[in-house]
């Protein structure tokens, strides 16, 4: 740390203001009170920030605190956490630091406080953007220690789930250290396949991303982190048969969607693979990252199939993911509809999205949207949670 900087930080604490050409304001160092038992490593722990040493430093500068543990029950302390009064449109610009990666991470601090109920507001809603001190100044060679955000019996809030199921349970530990990058089939201004039925249109894309929605969450109750690529501000998981069609999907970082075909297949990969190289720096390994296509198919009125998966050609990894989901999903098959026989498939093919995201992937088809009796594996409420607990099961039973 630049010894000459301590002062600016360490007395400044009243009311700074960050110039740039932003003209963004930072406010107040947060003020904590310290609970029975705190002392300086439990407060930092309690906030995330005591896997850099940078902020225990820093906690004891701007209180004044060069020696000892143990906080006073009921004092304010100030927090190496500077706030920002978020600007409705992105971090970056709320911060004035056009820097992606730390971006990312600062909303996934804000999200995780959120989650563990120390932050009691999204900052989406109540426009209160807390930005850790280790963001700011801390060493940028130093390396964080592996921590734990979650424990078990805590509600955790996600708000792209929707109001009814924003709460996620940590039912297990399983995933943890698992990081998946979930990407719905199309989107925005691309519906997919499409099917008519009298003024109804059933589009794949909001199918689609129904069921990844309910895949997410059981992975992120099992310990994993989950990146939705594609996401839509207003539906979260859907109840019902019949998911009303929009373009309101946007992509991760709020980014619109463009209309051509190839240029929104890089805009997926290419943020697929930001978050990676991001998620590698910070330690996570290639084998604890994956990338999970979901589409719907369209085939002729009268061709049934079952789910299936594609990997990329000379994937051992991809064949393997591949043939642990269809293994799980013929496995639920025979035991919830026994004699029926399940007739998935695994095979390799040069898909864009298999071709050219970095994190190992498979691409998953659930079926025909044409076929009438496919199409109740997606419109039937009940079997769309089916498929996201069976595929959970193979991520699960992944080794």
């Amino acid at each position: 740390m630049n010894q000459k900087l301590l002062p600016f930080w360490g007395y400044c604490i009243i009311f700074i203001i960050c110039c740039s050409h932003t003209s963004v304001k930072a406010q107040d160092f947060l003020k904590v009170k310290a609970i029975q038992g705190d002392n300086v490593r439990m407060i930092l722990k309690r906030y995330l920030l005591h896997t850099y040493t940078c902020n225990e430093e820093q906690f004891r500068i701007i209180n004044d605190f060069p020696v000892g543990d143990n906080l006073k029950v009921g004092k304010l302390y100030l927090m190496p956490i500077k706030q920002y009064t978020y600007n409705g449109k992105s971090i970056r610009t709320t911060i004035g630091d056009n820097n992606y990666d730390k971006a990312v991470r600062i909303q996934e601090y804000n999200e995780n406080l959120h989650a563990i109920e120390v932050k009691s507001g999204d900052y989406r809603k109540d426009k209160q953007l807390w930005v850790p001190y280790h963001e700011i100044k801390c060493d940028k060679s130093e390396k964080p220690k592996p921590q734990t955000i979650a424990t078990a019996g805590k509600k955790r809030v996600y708000p792209i789930f929707g109001p009814q199921y924003e709460h996620v349970p940590l039912v297990s530990t399983q995933l943890q250290g698992k990081v998946y990058y979930i990407v719905s089939g199309h989107g925005g201004p691309d519906p997919g396949a499409v099917l008519r039925q009298g003024d109804k249109k059933i589009c794949e894309d909001e199918y689609a991303y129904d069921i990844a929605l309910r895949l997410a969450r059981n992975l992120i109750a099992h310990g994993a982190v989950v990146y939705v690529i594609i996401r839509d501000p207003n539906d979260g998981i859907r109840s019902g048969s019949y998911l009303l069609p929009d373009k309101e999907e946007v992509a991760w970082g709020n980014k619109r969607i463009p209309s051509g075909q190839k240029a929104r297949l890089n805009q997926r990969h290419e943020i697929i693979n930001e978050l990676y190289a991001s998620n590698k720096k910070r330690g996570v390994a290639d084998k604890d990252q994956m990338a999970v296509m979901i589409h719907i198919d369209s085939r002729s009125v009268n061709k049934r199939i079952d789910v299936f998966f594609y990997h990329f050609p000379g994937s051992k990894s991809g064949y393997k993911i591949a043939s642990n989901l269809k293994k799980a999903l013929a496995e639920q098959y025979e035991k919830y509809q026994k004699g029926r026989g399940y007739g998935g498939t695994v095979k390799s093919r040069d898909l864009h999205m298999l071709r050219e995201t970095k994190p190992q992937s498979v691409y998953i088809e659930l079926g025909n949207i044409k076929n009438p009796v496919d199409l109740q594996r997606f419109t039937i409420e009940n079997n769309r949670q089916a498929l996201a607990n069976w595929l959970c099961l193979g991520f699960l039973k992944l080794k």
